[in-house]
């Protein structure tokens, strides 16, 4: 009979594995839906279940955003989608946060964010550092109006590879030219990288100001920012 309990070990296996699929899959789905509180009891139940959190994570919570961030690009869902999956996304992640800390899981990197100084827009730059957020990255994000200095200081203190930069105004754009001089000024340049977005911003603008690249939306960043880091 050692066999035959054998065989039952197996198929139990392959049960739970497939539960734990399922229970990823559906934290994913319930997450681009917008549901905070089913994706934060899903994850407590992936908790609960002794799913890692890293996989947690990695197959339930950015696996969906992802979704989110495929369909927002191709025009298939708008802005408040995205803010209300962004919404489930951090319900979940809040659960996950304590045991990523105790485990210290590594996120894919550490980026900077914020509207600089005069400009006061930051609806396109928030929606960036959701995105971010989302693909893995931990954000720093120092709102709007931010002073030069200020993305620089940040940056050395959390030890940040890349500082983001937003504008929407045309007057406000030469204030990220000041960021990326003073990081030329300080030797830092080849440790801190640098990408700028924004609706008057091109890819000529970045080129001309020394910065190392230009996204034009929070998906297009992920790229760029990954390619920075080579990560990509």
């Amino acid at each position: 009979m050692p066999g035959k309990n054998q065989g039952h070990g197996k198929l139990d296996t392959l049960q739970d594995q497939e539960r734990q699929l399922d229970l990823l899959k559906n934290i994913a789905d319930s997450l681009q839906r917008g549901d905070d509180k089913k994706t934060a009891e899903l994850t407590s139940r992936a908790i609960d279940e002794s799913l890692s959190p890293k996989t947690i994570l990695d197959d339930g919570l950015i696996a969906g955003m992802t979704v989110i961030g495929r369909k927002f690009k191709a025009h298939e869902i708008f802005l408040p989608d995205v803010l209300l999956a962004a919404k489930a996304m951090y319900a979940g992640l809040d659960l996950l946060k304590p045991l990523l800390l105790k485990e210290k899981v590594p996120t894919v990197g550490k980026v900077v964010i914020g509207t600089v100084q005069g400009d006061m827009h930051d609806i396109g730059k928030n929606l960036v550092g959701i995105m971010l957020k989302g693909a893995g990255f931990e954000i720093i994000d120092l709102g709007h109006n931010v002073p030069p200095e200020k993305f620089i200081d940040t940056a050395l203190e959390s030890e940040a590879s890349v500082i983001g930069m937003s504008a929407l105004l045309t007057t406000t754009m030469p204030n990220m030219k000041k960021v990326i001089d003073i990081l030329k000024e300080r030797g830092l340049n080849d440790k801190i990288k640098t990408i700028i977005g924004g609706a008057p911003v091109s890819d000529d603008f970045a080129a001309e100001i020394g910065a190392d690249a230009y996204a034009f939306d929070g998906i297009n960043s992920i790229d760029k920012i990954k390619k920075l880091l080579g990560l990509d």
